[in-house]
């Protein structure tokens, strides 16, 4: 008994510790977005607000352009994420079940644009989004965030479809279905943890993107989320209860879209860990 509650304090250390480490940040977020400012610059800084106030998100509401902001990030991560996630699925599955000449190399370009650095493509792209009437739009932005999303959700995909036998598939074409078929019916319902993971990673990193939208969208009609959090600070001074706030709502998506999937998640992620 002895070593087993030894062995179970050893355990439990490196976990709270983790635990704590994770939601450190997210806790200072919620607590400080609802102090005042006096409390918010107070030397040494109070950790639970005295009195606490809802005035900052009332002025992040009503007196910036975060709704606006919000509504344009939504609305570019989730088009860009659906169309990543329909251009990876057809790729991927090329992937992993058909054979043709040049398939590693093909394979390997996919990753090309991940290894251009940002400050090399901003500038091409803006001439390009200029000469086709896309810049400042949805719809320019939305493809532009194809470029991070698509390679790495193709390669995640084709572990989890090189992962499912076969067999399965061979079987239902001898009955008559087609590849799409197949594809739709029996591949992707054993991918939807994969599917899954892939959709949080997309959604994230677009939801997330800072260098692209700031040089992309240089007004309200496409600035996204993370420019609106900049916005908050000047040359000579930065509201912070205004800046917590702002990340508190940015945040809650991310935090329900976990919730939501988390199980899926997992298991996508460790599917992809052990058969990838």
């Amino acid at each position: 008994m002895a070593a087993l509650g030894q062995r179970s304090r050893l355990i439990y250390l490196p976990v709270s510790l983790a635990v704590a480490t994770s939601l450190f940040p997210f806790a200072w977020m919620a607590l400080s977005s609802i102090k005042t400012l006096r409390e918010l610059y107070t030397v040494p800084p109070a950790w639970l607000p005295q009195a606490p106030t809802f005035v900052n998100y009332w002025k992040v509401l009503t007196e910036s352009n975060i709704p606006r902001y919000f509504l344009n990030s939504l609305v570019i991560s989730t088009g860009s994420t659906v169309i990543a996630i329909a251009l990876a699925i057809f790729a991927a599955y090329g992937f992993a079940r058909f054979r043709f000449a040049g398939k590693a190399w093909c394979e390997a370009f996919v990753l090309i644009g991940q290894l251009l650095p940002t400050a090399a493509i901003i500038v091409p792209l803006y001439i390009v989004l200029g000469k086709l009437g896309l810049a400042n739009t949805w719809l320019g932005l939305i493809l532009v965030y194809l470029i991070l999303t698509l390679p790495l959700s193709v390669w995640m995909l084709i572990g989890y479809f090189s992962a499912i036998p076969v067999e399965l598939e061979e079987a239902a074409i001898v009955d008559g279905a087609s590849r799409v078929g197949v594809l739709t019916r029996i591949t992707l319902p054993l991918s939807l943890p994969g599917i899954v993971a892939v959709v949080i990673y997309a959604f994230v990193t677009t939801w997330n993107e800072f260098i692209f939208a700031l040089c992309l969208a240089t007004d309200s009609r496409a600035k996204t989320l993370p420019i609106g959090l900049s916005e908050f600070s000047t040359e000579f001074n930065t509201d912070w209860g205004a800046v917590m706030a702002a990340s508190m709502l940015m945040t809650l998506p991310v935090i329900a879209m976990f919730l939501a999937m988390q199980r899926l998640f997992i298991d996508g992620l460790t599917a992809g860990a052990t058969k990838g």
